[in-house]
C-alpha cells in the first residue's frame, strides 16, 4: 500500500514534560501516575478550550498544537497556574511540575502526527526551561508581545541539541519578566511621590490655616515650592535611572 501522503501547514506547537519525572517514578510509582493522569485531564481540558488539540503524548510528555498562537501562550500560563495551586496541596517531593516550551513553526503532518524542526525546536526550549516556566522562540514573541502583558525576558540566542542555528528563546507568563519589572519598579516612585506631596500639602495646609510650621522644616519661599527627594531605580534597569 502506498504511504500516506505527507502535508505541510504552519502552526505553534506547544510541547511540555515533567521536570525530575525519573526520580518521581523512582519513589512511588504508583502515586505519580495518579497524579500524572488527574494533572493531564486538567491539562487537556485547558488545550481544548483554548481551542488546541493534542497531538501526542509518550510517558511524561504532551504535545499539543494550536492554530492561534496566542491561545497558545494564554494556555500554557493557564496550564502553570492550574498546575501550581494542585501543586500546591501535595508534599513538595511529590510535586509534578511541568516544563512548557512554544514554537511558532512550518511542520509535516502524517496521519494527524507532527514531524519536523519546528517541533523539535518546541521540544528543546520546554527543555531549557525551568520546572513550572514557560519559554518561547522568537517567532512567537514576535506575534505575542504586544497582546498579552505577560512579562517577557530576552534570553538571547540558544543553541540547542541538533538545531543548526541558535534559537532565540523568551522566558514568560509564570516567571517573573523584564517588562514586568520594569513596571513594577515604577510603582514605588509613583507611591513615594504620592507620599512626598501628601507631607507636603499637610504641611502648607496647617501654616496657611493656623500659622504653624514644623520647626524641621525651613520658611517657605515667597513663590509656592515642593521639595522632591532623589528617587531609587528598583527596576533593576539601568535604563530607568
Amino acid at each position: 500500500m502506498a504511504s500516506p501522503e505527507i502535508k505541510r501547514k504552519l502552526t505553534t506547537i506547544l510541547s511540555a514534560d515533567v521536570a525530575g519525572y525519573s526520580r518521581l517514578m523512582g519513589a512511588d510509582e504508583e502515586a505519580t501516575l495518579r497524579t500524572l493522569t488527574a494533572y493531564r485531564q486538567a491539562m487537556d481540558g485547558l488545550i481544548g478550550g483554548h481551542d488546541g488539540r493534542v497531538v501526542g503524548t509518550a510517558g511524561d510528555s504532551v504535545l499539543a498544537e494550536f492554530a492561534s498562537t496566542v491561545e497558545a501562550a494564554r494556555c500554557a500560563v493557564a496550564i502553570q497556574e492550574a498546575l501550581a495551586a494542585r501543586n500546591a496541596e501535595l508534599p513538595s517531593d511529590r510535586r509534578l511540575e511541568f516544563r512548557i516550551g512554544i514554537n511558532l513553526g512550518d511542520v509535516m503532518v502524517k496521519d494527524g502526527d507532527l514531524f519536523g524542526d519546528g517541533v523539535n525546536v518546541a521540544a528543546r526550549l520546554q527543555e531549557l526551561a525551568e520546572p513550572g516556566g514557560v519559554y518561547i522562540s522568537g517567532g512567537v514573541y514576535d506575534l505575542i508581545h504586544d497582546k498579552l502583558d505577560l512579562g517577557y525576558q530576552d534570553l538571547g540566542p540558544q543553541q540547542v541539541k541538533n538545531i543548526v542555528k541558535p534559537v532565540r528563546a523568551y522566558r514568560l507568563g509564570a516567571t517573573e519578566g523584564v517588562s514586568g519589572a520594569r513596571r513594577r519598579g515604577r510603582r514605588p516612585i509613583l507611591v513615594a511621590a504620592a507620599a512626598l506631596l501628601a507631607v507636603v500639602s499637610a504641611s502648607l495646609a496647617a501654616w496657611a490655616l493656623y500659622g504653624w510650621w514644623p520647626a524641621s522644616v525651613p520658611a517657605l519661599p515667597e513663590q509656592p515650592a515642593i521639595a522632591v527627594l532623589p528617587f531609587e531605580n528598583m527596576s533593576g534597569d539601568p535604563a530607568q535611572d
